[in-house]
């Protein structure tokens, strides 16, 4: 994929970097901020509110690709303030995007929304996919639907759209690696609750892959799985990621430690605790292949490229 324009919404986060580093190269990116940054060569930085139609919308005409990663984080504490927030910084986002490309002459070609696997319901007895998989009621549940129910109900006549619900991303850039990592250097980094909760992950460079991959295939649209197709338990998970740093022991974190430690820190222990086991079952058929299928090489690849000297690797 070269010489494209490529608007990414709310692209300095951790996936967006990712984006960057993949893309960037070879393809003209616009990013949508609320923090923009100085310009690059090939890197536009754009001011947006992610709720409010401005001029930033003309940044979107004649792009090749549209990527929307807009919503607040959700490690945190699931207060009604930071409820409504995670709420409504993915649908006034989704929504003021439909509206941007619906007033324009040359819209761009595809919009990719990002979605949640979390959307599925806690499994330990089968794996969820696109077809038979079971979608609960918990708060991140409600969340992931009314992100979803916001794209889909957004009419865009000359604009194909796909979702990707994106596991538990990987990558040397950062996300989950971070705090991993820090549990690792004290000695921390065994496995969480009972390990036995499925771990459904994705290495940043196979989304970077299937967006590509959407982008070649006109005749792809609707929502996929964006997950590695050989998920792991917890416990499988950890041991992938001392072995790969070099450790060889790591204290194991009980649910109970794990729910106080939530409250000190600031978050909710579901999001450990809770058992995703989710299958890329559409990609796969239509014939998408993943760099990184298997957990070992990924964690590999990743610790091979952090720096050493921050998480004590050395």
């Amino acid at each position: 994929m070269k010489n494209k324009k490529i608007v990414i919404a709310a692209g300095t986060g951790f996936i967006g970097t990712g984006l960057i580093e993949y893309f960037g190269n070879d393809n003209d990116i616009v990013i949508l901020t609320r923090h923009p940054k100085n310009d690059t060569q090939r890197i536009t930085y754009v001011q947006w509110d992610g709720k409010t139609l401005d001029t930033w919308s003309r940044y979107l005409e004649h792009a090749d690709l549209l990527i929307n990663l807009a919503g607040k984080n959700v490690n945190c504490r699931y207060t009604e303030e930071n409820k409504k927030e995670i709420f409504d910084s993915r649908t006034n986002a989704t929504k003021v995007l439909g509206v941007a490309i619906r007033s324009l002459q040359h819209p761009p070609a595809l919009w990719i929304n990002a979605g949640s696997a979390t959307i599925y319901r806690h499994a330990e007895d089968r794996p969820m996919d696109e077809f038979t998989g079971e979608i609960a009621d918990d708060f991140s549940v409600q969340v992931c639907k009314r992100w979803e129910a916001a794209f889909n109900e957004t009419k865009t006549p000359h604009t194909r759209k796909a979702i990707l619900r994106i596991a538990i991303t990987i990558g040397h850039q950062g996300g989950v690696m971070v705090p991993f990592m820090n549990l690792m250097k004290f000695g921390l980094g065994g496995y969480q609750g009972t390990g036995h909760q499925q771990f459904s992950w994705v290495h940043i460079d196979d989304i970077c892959g299937m967006i590509e991959w959407l982008y070649e295939h006109p005749e792809l649209d609707g929502t996929f799985n964006c997950s590695a197709p050989h998920p792991v338990t917890n416990r499988e998970f950890m041991r992938a990621l001392r072995k790969a740093a070099g450790h060889f022991f790591g204290l194991p974190a009980f649910p109970w430690m794990l729910r106080i430690g939530a409250k000190i820190i600031g978050t909710e222990s579901e999001l450990l605790l809770k058992s995703h086991w989710v299958l890329p079952t559409r990609a796969l058929q239509a014939g998408f292949v993943f760099r990184y299928p298997e957990l070992q090489p990924a964690m590999k690849q990743i610790i091979g490229k952090l720096p050493r000297r921050r998480y004590h690797l050395i």
